[in-house]
């Protein structure tokens, strides 16, 4: 660990907790089409770096090789679907329980590992993920009695879980990348390969891509701020000073804060079970995640944080 840091790391880590959980809020406000907004702030993400990358790795990129063009490529179209699937799922159902869902990719990450890399599962993992899944129709169940959080919640908890299906996928592509691959280049290629995709499904769609007011492209540029550089870039910077099984903890406040911020902004309140549910699928990513951690995190990986050992 790193000694003698300008900002306490833990004060870093609250700032960063806080500025992801503006994500779900952001989208909610945006009127644009979620794959419009999603394009935006890859995009937006995105452009600062090329130049760091035209300017300082040239080399690097000239040393890759096709395989590791088409897996850090394949992450990119994981992440895009990532985006697409969690921007869209926030039409559907309540912010609480999308951000608790789209949270839960540390589960997929312990079974998809298990069952691609033949990684152990511990009896605690496999417990989290019983526990967390139970949560999971917990949440789910309110459609069925009318306790509705959302126009069609069903619908977005299932988008919702697909958007952390691909987030799984994306850390797992990456996880032996940036073994071989700098941090910028990877960076660069992961990013520009999921705003493609954004784009083309945003012109499938057929939604404007220009013609809107301010406020929406502000809203777009808050969410490359926001989450993107004080949240995931901040939780990486953390990860030079605190443990990872920290950071990787206090990400289970993103779900917390983008209730609190709903309920205040959007008037949002949670229905009892999106509470209950929602409790009890923490639970089982907490159990999971610091068990996994325990046992040898993988890298953490450009915009998810810490629950392994290489980059957002």
């Amino acid at each position: 660990m790193s000694d003698s840091p300008p900002v306490s790391p833990l004060v870093a880590l609250g700032v960063a907790v806080l500025a992801v959980s503006t994500g779900a809020v952001l989208v909610r406000l945006s009127s644009a089409p979620s794959a419009v907004a999603a394009f935006y702030r890859v995009l937006f993400t995105t452009l600062p770096l090329l130049p760091v990358a035209v300017w300082r790795y040239q080399a690097a990129f000239a040393r890759l090789g096709a395989r590791d063009l088409l897996g850090a490529s394949l992450a990119g179209v994981a992440l895009a679907v990532h985006f697409a699937a969690w921007f869209e799922s926030l039409a559907w159902t309540s912010v609480a329980a999308s951000v608790t869902l789209v949270q839960s990719q540390p589960l997929f990450v312990a079974v998809g590992a298990w069952l691609l890399l033949r990684e152990r599962l511990s009896r605690h993992m496999i417990a989290g993920i019983v526990v967390a899944v139970l949560g999971m129709a917990v949440m789910s169940a309110g459609d069925l009695f009318g306790d509705l959080g959302g126009p069609d919640p069903l619908l977005g908890n299932t988008l919702a879980v697909v958007g952390a299906v691909m987030a799984a996928g994306y850390v797992l592509a990456g996880r032996s990348l940036r073994q071989r691959i700098a941090l910028v280049p990877y960076v660069v290629i992961v990013y520009s390969v999921c705003t493609v995709c954004l784009f083309g499904i945003a012109v499938l769609q057929g939604g404007p891509l220009v013609a809107y007011p301010a406020r929406e492209w502000l809203i777009f540029a808050g969410l490359a701020v926001g989450p993107g550089l004080l949240g995931h870039t901040v939780l990486n910077w953390t990860l030079a000073h605190l443990e990872s099984s920290v950071v990787s903890v206090s990400l289970l406040g993103e779900p917390v804060g983008a209730t609190v911020l709903a309920a205040v902004l959007l008037a949002e309140s949670p229905t009892a079970f999106t509470v209950v549910g929602g409790v009890v699928v923490l639970v089982g990513i907490y159990v999971t995640a610091r068990d996994r951690a325990r046992a040898g995190p993988d890298e953490e990986t450009p915009e998810f944080g810490a629950d392994h050992e290489h980059p957002e």
